[in-house]
């Protein structure tokens, strides 16, 4: 019988012997790397330029607010209304952001890598939803905090009038994690259709802008019911919908709100739980048969 010629080598490596953090560790990584690439932290000069944009001119929108506001000593736009009068950019930050949490991992193929052990399926597309949900939070949120500075610092009315104002805040904080659940859930399942960034932006963009139309053709339709309840062919409409039942005066004046869908506010409430919580039941099925592939 011949003797063995083959030669084990002792070439260095070492077995990993330290801490296994396990899944959750996992899921806060894939959190924070995605809050982090929704600024384009830890990226090119490039891409930070349209999402510090974005922060910037809702900054200086806030700050000149403020400062209108210490002048003349009245309220010139309330937190609530400041979080629907940005929500246009939000739409196109949406656009940027979401297919680059997403879309460029379909691409590359690496999600292969990402569901090993101990990575369950969901756990990717939840992280990259919460990510997403909490940039457009701060998107909106953050200005509202440089405007109750401004207020809070000029009040006559000492502490009172903090309380107060910190009254008026948190609805407003409510009504942008409003905005940012709803359009990082549409978003995020849209871009997460294609590999292909620019046709993710193009289907985001698509998907809040081009519903518009059909909330004016049926606004004006002859029945009182159809132009109240046109509002839910939208998400943007259907958030300002639901924003002016649950926060009245907030929106708009004499108790009214920026919306009219008369006592529909109920079916509004609803269908801004179904279609968040249909876009993550789609997202997790989609991520589901990428992972089977």
């Amino acid at each position: 019988m011949p003797e063995p010629t083959g030669v084990i080598h002792d070439i260095g490596y070492q077995r990993y012997t330290g801490p296994r953090l396990g899944r959750r560790a996992v899921f806060g990584a894939l959190y924070l790397h995605g809050l982090r690439t929704a600024f384009g932290l830890g990226r090119s000069a490039k891409a930070k330029i349209f999402p510090w944009l974005v922060v910037g001119i809702v900054t200086v929108v806030a700050a000149g607010l403020a400062a209108v506001r210490s002048q003349v000593g009245e309220v010139v736009m309330t937190y609530a209304q400041f979080a629907d009068n940005m929500s246009w950019l939000v739409i196109f930050f949406v656009a940027v952001v979401a297919p680059e949490l997403v879309s460029r991992d379909l691409r590359s193929g690496v999600l292969p890598l990402y569901f090993s052990r101990p990575l369950p399926r969901s756990d990717y597309p939840l992280a990259k939803l919460l990510a997403l949900a909490t940039a457009l939070w701060l998107l909106l949120g953050g200005p509202q905090l440089v405007m109750f500075l401004g207020a809070a610092f000029t009040t006559g009315d000492g502490m009172g009038g903090v309380w107060n104002e910190l009254l008026d805040l948190l609805p407003g904080l409510l009504y942008a994690g409003l905005w940012a659940a709803v359009f990082a859930s549409v978003g995020l399942l849209v871009a997460s259709c294609t590999g292909k960034r620019a046709f993710a932006a193009g289907g985001v963009v698509a998907v809040f802008l081009m519903t518009t139309p059909i909330v004016g053709v049926l606004s004006i339709m002859p029945s009182q019911a159809v132009n109240e309840l046109a509002f839910l062919a939208s998400p943007s409409t259907l958030v300002g919908g639901l924003g002016s039942w649950a926060l009245g005066d907030l929106l708009g004046p004499d108790g009214r709100g920026a919306v009219p869908i008369g006592g529909f506010g109920p079916v509004y409430a609803v269908a801004a739980v179904l279609l968040v919580a249909g876009c993550v039941a789609l997202l997790l099925l989609r991520y589901r048969k990428v992972a089977a592939r």
